[in-house]
């Protein structure tokens, strides 16, 4: 790519302060946002004492006396519940109740209850959007707005994209001029330095930048990008395993611990992540396990439905036999979130959302300031030729 020409680059300069002025709140709310998102369930913990791990526990969680507590608490909810699998011992254990007849209507607001690491005593109730870190998740991904929020951060997403590009058009420097258009230049004007500050550190932060808006908009809009990757290579479509019909010989309900080993024995060597308990007697445990190589930390791809008095592997899901299309998919939110790259992954998302607020911020008074050179000029122009 070379420099475009004066009258192309006019054309580019106009759409970037266009969606500069319209968007530029937005893009740094969206920096702001995700930057603490990265650690959210960390900071719901730090303001929150009942959430933080216990020192000096040593025996795991036992999932089955988890889900007696959340039943024997939450009577009248039954007893499906998505239990979330502690990864270290002294961890307390937070589960959601999915739909929650005091949230009706919202867009997600599950019911989340933590019980302490043994599983016996339930130590917080409180529904998703009523914590910070929850709150700040939604504003993120919905704007506060339900679906139409999210379809507006969607879209926002790829005119943000479009912003990106435009700026590195923009800025995009001619042959052997490389080292001085990434260089912050001493002793320049204050001018020269906003310029500075806003070129050089938009091109250095571009790329990670647009693959957070190109994945965020994925992420929000999969009705448009699914079939867009499907058109490349094919997506495995998702497992709807129906309940077996109940037979005479069928026992009773096997506990989550007994499943969550009947999990492993199918995936040998994976981590359990979460556990869907079901609603009904004869109804089916859903596992989420994370394989060794999986991008995904919190939510991998690695699903097994077992049925619930026999034990019996229904369904599954094996990202190890993924197309390239679905390994596409399987990436966009490890990319999004950093945790593909593990912990330094993370750092560099949450350090590049306060790129968007440099970059607001050294461009909104970029605009400003020529805008108030144009006044002065069109005020000198009429002091020098005075209208008679």
């Amino acid at each position: 790519m070379s420099a475009v020409s004066p009258r192309a680059r006019r054309v580019w300069l106009q759409i970037h302060k266009l969606l500069g002025l319209a968007l530029g709140l937005w893009f740094l709310l969206m920096g702001v946002t995700g930057s603490l998102l990265v650690y959210y369930r960390g900071l719901d913990a730090l303001l929150d004492a009942r959430l933080r791990e216990q020192p000096g526990v040593s025996a795991p969680a036992k999932i089955a006396e988890v889900h007696r507590t959340l039943v024997a608490a939450h009577p009248q909810r039954g007893t499906g519940w998505r239990i979330e699998v502690p990864s270290r011992p002294g961890e307390p254990v937070t589960a959601r109740f999915l739909k929650p007849v005091e949230t009706q209507g919202a867009y997600f607001a599950p019911l989340l209850a933590t019980t302490d690491p043994s599983g016996r005593t339930l130590l917080a109730n409180r529904f998703w959007g009523q914590t910070p870190g929850t709150w700040i998740y939604d504003l993120h991904f919905s704007l506060l707005g339900g679906e139409l929020g999210v379809k507006v951060v969607g879209w926002g997403g790829v005119a943000l994209a479009v912003s990106l590009i435009s700026g590195l058009v923009i800025w995009w420097p001619a042959r052997g001029r490389w080292r001085q258009a990434l260089r912050l230049r001493r002793g320049v004007s204050t001018v020269r330095r906003v310029y500075d500050l806003h070129t050089v550190f938009g091109a250095l932060g571009a790329v990670l930048l647009l693959i957070l808006a190109l994945t965020g908009s994925a992420l929000a809009l999969p009705d448009w990008v699914k079939p867009m990757i499907a058109s490349v290579s094919p997506l495995t479509p998702m497992p709807r395993p129906a309940v077996p019909p109940p037979t005479e010989t069928a026992g009773p309900r096997l506990d989550a611990d007994a499943v969550i080993a009947r999990a492993v024995q199918a995936f040998p060597g994976a981590q359990v992540l979460w556990i869907d308990t079901p609603a009904t007697d004869g109804g089916l445990y859903r596992i989420r396990l994370r394989q060794p190589g999986e991008p995904g930390d919190r939510f991998p791809d690695t699903l097994v439905w077992i049925e619930a008095s026999r034990g019996e592997i229904v369904a599954r899901r094996d990202p190890r036999h993924f197309s390239a299309g679905d390994t596409v998919w399987q990436w966009m939110h490890p990319l999004h979130s950093g945790e593909g790259f593990g912990p330094v992954g993370r750092l560099l998302v949450c350090l590049c959302g306060v790129l968007p607020v440099l970059l607001a911020v050294t461009g909104l008074w970029r605009w400003l300031d020529k805008r108030r050179a144009r006044r002065r000029t069109a005020a000198r122009q009429i002091l020098l030729h005075p209208v008679s």
